[in-house]
């Protein structure tokens, strides 16, 4: 009898904005121990919901499109990681000072590109302007909004606060919001204490062996 699925893991809201917590939505520097949240297009629908980028309106039109069509719902979920695997290549070289990959960098521009073909701006009646989406029925719309977030980002004064989660086997990306610029973890409860509790081994260890 084959195993039950495991259960779908929680999303995390550390980075500051959407295009970073897409980026984390998995583990990157130690495959062997990937923690993996968007396994198909229901898990990207479902992050879009809880990011605020997708209203329950929009929500249910995906969701019934999706599934009249899960072919095309399997290529944008691929589109998605390929999206993710940019992102994280773009702000993870930011965040760090390395060298950016211009592989990353063409791929995340093409999604842009895709992104500002179909953003509008929207006009209501004494509430002003805001900016919106047209083929309001397209699959792709959830990633539309986390490249222009990604764009958005990457030409505004917020960049110089973009780190890089200090811990060895994290990798993910967050803007440091603290006072004083010294936040070192994607979040303290996970990554800060685990982190500290590996050198308290690593020093117990050496003072054993000496």
């Amino acid at each position: 009898m084959p195993a039950p699925p495991s259960p779908a893991l929680p999303f995390e809201w550390v980075g500051g904005a959407p295009a970073l917590d897409f980026a984390n939505t998995v583990s990157w520097t130690t495959p062997e121990r990937t923690k993996e949240r968007l396994r198909s297009y229901a898990d990207l629908v479902r992050w879009a919901a809880e990011s605020g980028l997708a209203g329950p309106g929009e929500v249910r039109s995906l969701t019934r499109r999706a599934a009249a069509r899960p072919r095309e719902a399997d290529r944008v979920f691929g589109q998605a990681l390929q999206l993710r695997e940019a992102l994280h290549g773009v702000f993870g070289a930011q965040a760090t000072g390395s060298r950016l990959d211009a592989a990353a960098v063409n791929r995340l521009n093409r999604f842009v590109g895709r992104a500002l073909e179909r953003l509008t701006l929207e006009g209501k009646t004494g509430r002003g302007w805001a900016w919106g989406w047209s083929a309001r029925e397209e699959l792709e719309r959830p990633l539309w909004r986390v490249a222009w977030s990604a764009a958005r980002l990457l030409t505004s004064e917020e960049l110089p606060a973009l780190k890089r989660c200090a811990a060895d086997q994290c990798g993910w990306v967050f803007l440091d919001g603290s006072r004083n610029q010294a936040r070192r973890w994607c979040d303290m409860k996970v990554c800060g204490n685990n982190e500290k509790a590996r050198r308290f081994y690593r020093r117990r260890s050496g003072a054993a062996r000496d």
